[in-house]
């Protein structure tokens, strides 16, 4: 990912001549004032993150308006920080509409993202930051809020009648219950999945089928799903990583932030002062139209594009659009701005999310492949520990149905340094075993 050294001076040289918005007031967001409830949550602190879990570069993200929004709700909340920052990225995004953008070769990007908070368990409070975020942006848009928000995605058909019977083809997509959506999305016969796909890629969503076609233009679709970790592993299949499905998506680890007993008490004067400012900004945004970048956000652009790899097995096919979201990422942060100039601390903000996605992806899939067969070989001869697992046992995991395949599996698994096999002498025959490495 990005080398945070080589950036940061080009950001702080520019960050200086960058004007805040008109809109914008540089003033504390409320904090808790009551010692009696800051002691409380010290003693109801949640356990640690588990060895691995992302961290939000919170000096480079929480910026501007954005940065604004989450520290005022943040201690009112026991989302995690980075749920209510993605999901009011999206929801801004969606409300703004089709009209801001940029190209990259050809290809028409706009604030439209695709977010999926997993849970580290079903009580990490997805639904709490969705809530929060969802009563800020009814206060700043409650058109928006009323008739272009929605959730059931149960077909892609259901999805164009959806948009086509609506003159607004903005539409923000809620799906607690991202495991349903993956399950229908994989039914025979089924488009969905292809659906959300166009509906990230551009602004026409339709069917092939000469019996009663669909086909909606000039859509503005952006999808908000909710997943724990457990959940995530038995339905993503190979299938959707392969596709192009998963890297359509930003993909964050989310957990419960904190305890509050009494829940929290941001009051109607906060949500209504940060409904105004989330107005004003949205009215300048949709004034803008093709964005660009300043000649020292093209510098910082082009070192980050650089240092984009390319990776492998599932980790490399769940993100292997990462110029296309760090692209969407920097314009919407422009956009909180007001503005039609992308600086360099809108790209280090979308580079700090993309890293936190990057990071996530790595600790749900990190070391699996995609394929069902090699990932259950690997994970059952880490299982074995020190005893390793013969070439006999490793045929009886899928009930010797699949000798070729797990032959095959075991070879990539070898070629990629995860495993050894050892010839054991034994009392009779010799028997091969295969180790974890490390």
């Amino acid at each position: 990912m990005t080398d945070w050294s080589e950036i940061e001076a080009i950001r702080r040289a520019a960050a200086a001549a960058v004007p805040p918005p008109p809109y914008f007031v540089d003033d504390p967001p409320p904090s808790l004032d009551d010692e009696g409830t800051r002691r409380l949550q010290a003693v109801l602190k949640v356990p640690s993150p588990p060895a691995g879990w992302p961290v939000l570069r919170e000096d480079h993200a929480l910026v501007g308006l954005a940065g604004y929004v989450v520290r005022t709700i943040e201690p009112h909340s026991e989302s995690d920080p980075v749920a209510l920052l993605l999901d009011f990225l999206a929801s801004f995004g969606n409300a703004v509409g089709r009209g801001p953008h940029m190209f990259a070769d050809s290809a028409r990007h706009t604030a439209r993202l695709n977010i999926v908070l997993v849970g580290e368990t079903s009580r990490a409070r997805k639904g709490s930051s969705r809530a929060n975020v969802r009563r800020i942006m009814e206060a700043a848009d409650e058109d928006w809020a009323e008739s272009c928000n929605g959730s059931g995605l149960a077909s892609g058909e259901g999805l164009i009648a959806n948009l086509g019977e609506s003159e607004d083809r903005r539409l923000y997509v809620t799906e607690p219950e991202f495991a349903r959506v993956l399950k229908v999305a994989n039914r025979e016969g089924n488009i969905l999945s292809p659906l959300i796909r166009q509906a990230w890629d551009g602004d026409r969503l339709q069917n092939m089928t000469k019996k009663d076609p669909l086909r909606v233009d000039r859509s503005h679709v952006s999808l908000l799903a909710h997943i724990t970790v457990e959940e995530l592993h038995r339905a993503l299949t190979e299938t959707e990583a392969a596709n192009g499905f998963g890297n359509r998506f930003i993909w964050a680890c989310v957990r419960r932030s904190k305890k509050l007993p009494d829940g929290g008490n941001l009051t109607d004067q906060d949500v209504a002062a940060l409904g105004r400012k989330i107005r004003l900004a949205l009215q300048a945004a949709r004034n803008v139209g093709r964005l660009q970048r300043s000649a020292e956000a093209a510098v910082l652009w082009a070192t980050m594009y650089e240092q984009i790899r390319d990776e492998t097995g599932m980790v490399g096919a769940m993100t292997a659009r990462a110029e296309a979201q760090l692209l969407r990422l920097s314009i919407t942060y422009a956009l909180l701005d007001g503005t039609n100039m992308i600086e360099p601390h809108h790209l280090s903000a979308a580079a700090s999310i993309w890293g936190y996605g990057y990071r996530s992806v790595e600790f749900l899939f990190g070391g699996r492949s995609g394929d069902p067969v090699t990932d259950t070989l690997l994970e059952a001869i880490q299982d074995a520990g020190s005893n390793g697992l013969t070439f006999t046992e490793q045929r009886n995991l899928f009930s010797r149905h699949q000798s070729d395949r797990v032959r095959q599996a075991r070879k990539e698994l070898e070629a990629d340094g995860k495993i050894e096999t050892i010839m054991e002498q034994t009392g009779g025959r010799p028997k091969k075993i295969s180790y974890a490495i490390g």
